[in-house]
């Protein structure tokens, strides 16, 4: 699938995965970028996207769990630049504590909030399922006002929706709720390459390893040089904009399906 010409959806665009993709769209000469984030620093990202490439990008604030708003997004795109053809829900967030924890002074066991774990499911799981369905729906909609049903190779392919995994997919101490969440979208993404094809929509996850982001370096760096570096093969943290060269061309390339893991050769050890 070109990207070229085509009109994407980036959350988490203001920052990190997001916001690396998006510069590395704007280099393969993308029509438009809608930047979705709930942080204003979007809007400084957007202009410097613009800037750099010549392509629009549209900063978009608010909250990606909001229905309402995800469709504002969708419906000010169509209009403007047409139908989206990439998606990449890049938005995220951690909430990382032991499952378990028992009380020095009290003896009593203290288990990880249903609060916590609920909200990183929204933000984490749910939410990107729903920005990829949205696309799903539209393109549906406009192939069934067009006479269209099954899809067939010869009009190439008409959307790719990219999920962000993680290796803590696989487990990781202290992750319950964000390993939970990324192993959800695993099975989500096979779902959603079973039952999108029938639209021409193709469907893969790419799994990093610990990138350079912000949300890594608030595990601090005692955790980051003790338990990251020694275990990764390339002795440093990944770069955003490498993870972002491997989302476009999971994106490009349509004989690739499934998964990807950029890892950069890190194992959860037991």
């Amino acid at each position: 699938m070109e990207i070229q010409g085509k009109v994407a959806v980036i959350t988490g665009a203001g920052s990190g995965i997001g916001e690396a993709v998006c510069h590395e769209l704007g280099k393969r000469n993308i029509k438009a970028i809608a930047m979705v984030d709930m942080n204003e620093r979007v809007k400084e990202v957007a202009a410097e996207v613009e800037k750099e490439s010549g392509v629009k990008a549209i900063p978009f604030i608010g909250d990606t769990t909001d229905a309402a708003f995800r469709k504002e997004v969708f419906d000010k795109m169509i209009a403007d630049y047409g139908i989206p053809a990439i998606v990449v829900p890049a938005a995220g967030i951690t909430r990382d504590r032991l499952a378990v924890r028992i009380d020095k002074e009290t003896g009593k066991a203290d288990i990880y909030p249903e609060d916590q774990f609920k909200l990183v499911l929204d933000v984490n799981l749910m939410a990107p399922v729903y920005w990829g369905l949205e696309m799903v729906a539209r393109i549906a909609e406009d192939r069934a006002a067009n006479g269209k049903k099954r899809w067939h190779p010869d009009e190439g392919i008409s959307g790719s929706v990219i999920f962000i995994g993680s290796i803590s997919s696989q487990g990781n101490k202290g992750q319950i709720s964000y390993s939970a969440t990324k192993a959800g979208i695993e099975g989500a993404a096979s779902t959603l390459t079973a039952e999108g094809m029938f639209y021409g929509i193709r469907c893969g996850v790419i799994h990093p390893g610990f990138t350079d982001t912000a949300m890594v370096r608030a595990m601090g760096d005692e955790y980051i040089e003790s338990n990251v570096i020694p275990f990764t093969q390339l002795r440093r943290l990944i770069r955003p904009q490498e993870i972002a060269d491997a989302i476009c061309f999971l994106i490009s390339n349509s004989a690739v399906t499934g998964e990807l893991w950029a890892d950069a050769g890190w194992h959860p050890t037991p």
